[in-house]
């Protein structure tokens, strides 16, 4: 399975706001969005653009994918799956990305994080009645 295995804060950053990717540290002061509140890269404190509908849209979604740990492909096919339920396609979709199995093992506090969640369901360390899931 791909996954993001770069630096989690530089993903923090380019959002401008704590996504809670790396556990215990983004509660403490040496978060690096704490430290450095400004986008990663060569031109994140100089460049400063306006934002239109369109990027602050797409900023919502990258924001979402990012913080449950979602490559484009599996978000849009969480997304077409949210858009063919009844209801609003937005709480579709967060109702589905709160019931994956790592997000849960996050919400019952068992991982610091949804990455480590995730370890420690790849890892089969955790079954669901008696089988690995």
């Amino acid at each position: 399975m791909a996954r993001y295995i770069d630096a989690n804060c530089k993903l923090c950053r380019r959002e401008r706001q704590k996504l809670f990717l790396k556990g215990t540290k983004c509660y403490t002061d040496k978060c690096p969005i704490e430290v450095r509140n400004y986008p990663p890269g060569q031109h994140g404190l100089s460049r400063r653009s306006r934002i239109s509908d369109y990027s602050l849209q797409l900023r919502e979604k990258q924001k979402i994918r990012k913080t449950y740990g979602l490559l484009e492909k599996q978000f849009r096919n969480y997304f077409e799956d949210a858009s063919k339920k009844k209801g609003i396609t937005g709480e579709n979709l967060v109702k589905i990305l709160e019931s994956r199995f790592d997000n849960t093992l996050y919400r019952l506090g068992l991982a610091p994080s949804r990455k480590a969640a995730r370890q420690l369901i790849i890892h089969r360390h955790l079954t669901v009645n008696g089988r690995i899931v």
